[in-house]
């Protein structure tokens, strides 16, 4: 990644840097397709937020302005954390307008938000730690990560946020948010930076060694005033496992898990049967397992020793639904459905972008340990079975080793044995006692409400300062 000078911004005046690059975007879009590059407005409506009692001409004159940043290069998780967090700001009647920089390929399939505004970028794809290449192959990954780069900044310039919220990369994808983060300090003094970080991002010693490397310690302390935490810091405490300084530290804020609000409803409501993704017919009152990948991406495994494992069960004892994902390879979902062709007991969904009443509805939940879908689970207290990633990142085989051994489901590592520990577990867990509501009382799940009380706070007291120095 390209070394860090948060001076590097030319002179001229910012109207000119503007036009720059708008000309530049302007013309890039001869090079990409038009629908890369424009924003996508959702209709809004009239939403209520917890103890607004101003009138809807103050509330206008005081909407915080929030843009949001998902690089998304693999995966739903990005998409799907920033989605809850938008939604959240949006309930709240006009206090914020919210728009979302996003590079996922799915973008244009998923239910948004009412009144959130959406600048697609380029899509590109994670092909190994910090390598990153075009969705479309016949495109060249610099210019895509420059036309990004310039998509980011005009937005921001466009915008002119009160907020600029980034999901993750400090530095973006391939480091395309330095030249916005330098603008920012240098142009946009009153612009509030925050990262947001997932409680896991890897093993303490990987990020380390990757942020030194980066220097995104120093980017840190540069160029954000806050870094939000989308955990609990008595599950993991970000700060002293990635080294912080004293000063980072301080910044640090731990908002709790962030989930669809649908999830947090009580879990003890049933799901309305028109939501879920399977036809309850078929099922004939076995227990259902939910098997999900995610995004898909990387999910053949899990899925694959999952039909493994119900060779090794009695005929019928279970009915499956597997939901592979929008970015599942077609040769590999065409093996999994010739493999499982002959049985009447598995159901198949490509997917689904709400899968929280499906999750719901299901006896057992056989799934990744991604972030998302495991604060899901938490939330609704399911009974689970999570499979984590092998690699290339530490991540999930940490989050789910956590969540294991806090009591509150299953983990199963993805070794050579997968296959008979889950035929093994699967009978096991199904017998088990539902969690009790107290089962994950120590795991906070508020986070995009707290992410948005905190921005409403700011704002208030910002407004006090203002209104006292005048």
């Amino acid at each position: 990644m390209a070394r860090i000078l948060l001076t590097a911004v030319n002179p001229g005046s910012l109207q000119e840097r503007q036009m720059s690059v708008e000309s530049l975007a302007h013309h890039a879009v001869r090079r990409f397709h038009v629908q890369d590059a424009e924003p996508v407005p959702v209709n809004s409506r009239e939403r209520t937020c917890t103890g607004g009692e101003e009138s809807a001409e103050a509330q206008l004159a005081d909407t915080i302005k929030v843009v949001l940043y998902s690089h998304d290069t693999f995966g739903l998780g990005h998409l799907r954390r920033n989605l809850a967090i938008a939604g959240r700001m949006l309930d709240c009647n006009h206090r914020f307008s919210v728009c979302l920089m996003t590079g996922s390929p799915v973008i244009n399939q998923w239910k948004l938000p009412r009144g959130l505004q959406v600048q697609p970028l380029p899509p590109v794809v994670k092909t190994g730690a910090e390598q990153y290449a075009p969705r479309d192959s016949a495109q060249l990954f610099s210019l895509v990560k420059g036309y990004r780069e310039a998509l980011i900044l005009n937005t921001v310039l466009r915008h002119r946020p009160d907020v600029f919220l980034v999901d993750h990369a400090p530095a973006g994808m391939d480091g395309e948010l330095l030249p916005t983060l330098a603008l920012i300090r240098r142009e946009l003094p009153n612009t509030r930076t925050i990262v947001g970080l997932r409680d896991i991002l890897d093993s303490p010693a990987t990020v380390q060694k990757t942020w030194r490397e980066q220097q995104i310690y120093s980017l840190l302390e540069q160029a954000y005033d806050d870094i939000f935490v989308y955990g609990s810091r008595e599950l993991f405490d970000v700060a002293e496992g990635y080294g912080m300084s004293a000063a980072l530290a301080a910044r640090v804020r731990y908002c709790g898990h962030v989930v669809a609000a649908k999830a947090t409803h009580n879990s003890a409501e049933p799901a309305a049967l028109e939501q879920i993704c399977w036809n309850p017919d078929r099922s004939q009152g076995k227990p259902v397992v939910l098997v999900t990948a995610g995004g898909g991406g990387d999910g053949f495994p899990l899925m694959d020793a999952y039909l493994g494992a119900l060779e090794h069960l009695p005929p019928g004892m279970v009915y499956s639904v597997m939901v592979t994902g929008p970015l599942m390879p077609g040769a590999e979902s065409a093996a999994l459905y010739q493999r499982a062709a002959h049985r009447p007991d598995i159901e198949w969904v490509d997917y689904t972008t709400d899968l929280v009443p499906s999750l719901r509805a299901a006896d057992l939940v056989v799934a990744m340990a991604g972030y998302n879908t495991s604060a899901e689970i938490l939330a609704m207290r399911k009974r689970a079975i999570l499979v984590p990633r092998a690699a290339p990142r530490a991540e999930q085989r940490m989050r789910a080793s956590l969540l294991a051994r806090l009591g509150v489901l299953w983990s199963v590592e993805p070794d050579a044995d997968l296959v008979q520990r889950l035929a093994a577990l699967i009978p096991e867990v199904l017998a088990a006692k539902p969690l009790s509501d107290s089962s994950s009382v120590s795991i906070d799940l508020n986070g995009a409400e707290r992410v948005t009380e905190y921005l409403l706070d700011s704002s208030r007291e910002r407004t006090t300062l203002m209104e006292h120095m005048a």
